[in-house]
């Protein structure tokens, strides 16, 4: 019963619509700010970021500069939703994170392996089959910034975007609408529209939210099924991850001192539909079979239990024990 957990705070519905537009602000605007401070100290940059070109802005601090200062929006995004859950919703963050007792970092550390190796596989998969699409862009040096960056930082941005998505958002949107399907079509549209204003969305067209907005579902499906949201913070800590460390391109988000630079000219292809038609499918069993999930339905699209009806089970729970 993961979106109930938020039973175990306060839980009235302008608490979560407040930390919402309250967290929001302070991610995209005050998370913004040294930012564009870094930009200001250089020459006519401000101009650069009042286009929103993150190529030329990548251009002006340097990649790994500009790659920090972009996910340090998020890591300030992360802090600001846990003061507010804390303060506001008076919520421990292991019920914002998952119905188990303690957070289960095996599960964390099994879906970052898991799709790591896989990644890694597809990625050397193609470099395989089209080696002229590549080039071998390693230097050390800017590489092991970028190591230190990537390893850092990016876990704090994929765990914001978790945290405040699929959990939070999840967890408010439930309570308010007592269902579960609700959240889960939400924050799945939610999480592929806000890629939208990618780079990669107007190189290759919007079919490319096909593949942002079935990730949203995979991983709101993996959280509502699993009771956490361990699984789907390990997962998408292992995709930016490895996308930043071993293959950039001037037309991607992450533009990075990566071990190989993707020179193709972009087409939305087969690598957009497999992983969402395919791969996720397949991953989603696994989970299954390891984790013992049952109940898809109910769990999926069942009511969410009232507040009294939650506390009443776990007396009940506390009973028996």
């Amino acid at each position: 019963m993961y979106i109930e957990q938020g039973y175990k705070g306060l839980s009235e519905g302008w608490r979560y619509v407040l930390g919402i537009i309250a967290v929001f602000f302070v991610w995209q605007l005050l998370g913004g700010i040294p930012l564009i401070v870094a930009l200001a100290l250089k020459s006519d940059s401000l101009a650069v970021l009042g286009s929103g070109d993150l190529g030329l802005m990548s251009n002006v601090l340097g990649s790994n500069t500009f790659l920090f200062f972009m996910l340090l929006t998020f890591a300030i995004g992360l802090a600001a939703l846990f003061l507010f859950v804390k303060f506001v919703h008076k919520q421990s963050l292991t019920s914002l994170t998952t119905s188990r007792k303690k957070t289960d970092w095996s599960r964390v550390l099994f879906a970052f392996g898991l799709w790591a190796f896989i990644s890694v596989l597809f990625i050397f998969l193609d470099m395989y089959l089209a080696p002229e699409d590549y080039e071998y862009n390693f230097q050390l040096i800017p590489f092991l910034f970028l190591a230190v960056i990537a390893i850092v930082m990016i876990p704090l941005q994929t765990s914001m975007e978790e945290y405040f998505i699929r959990g939070y958002m999840m967890q408010g949107l439930g309570i308010m609408a007592k269902n579960r399907w609700f959240p889960l079509v939400f924050t799945s549209l939610l999480f592929g529209l806000m890629h939208i204003l990618n780079p990669e969305v107007e190189k290759l067209g919007y079919g490319i939210l096909i593949f942002y907005i079935g990730t949203g579902f995979f991983l709101g499906i993996t959280t509502l099924m699993d009771d956490g949201l361990e699984l789907a913070i390990g997962f998408h800590a292992a995709n930016n991850l490895t996308a930043a460390l071993l293959v950039t391109a001037d037309w991607t988000a992450f533009q990075t001192h990566s071990v190989y630079r993707d020179i193709s000219e972009p087409i939305l292809g087969w690598d957009v539909l497999i992983p969402v038609f395919v791969v996720f499918p397949i991953l989603l069993l696994i989970f299954s079979q390891i984790y013992g999930w049952r109940n898809w339905k109910e769990k999926l699209t069942g009511k969410v239990l009232s507040i009294e009806a939650f506390q009443a089970s776990k007396q009940t729970e506390v009973e028996q024990l």
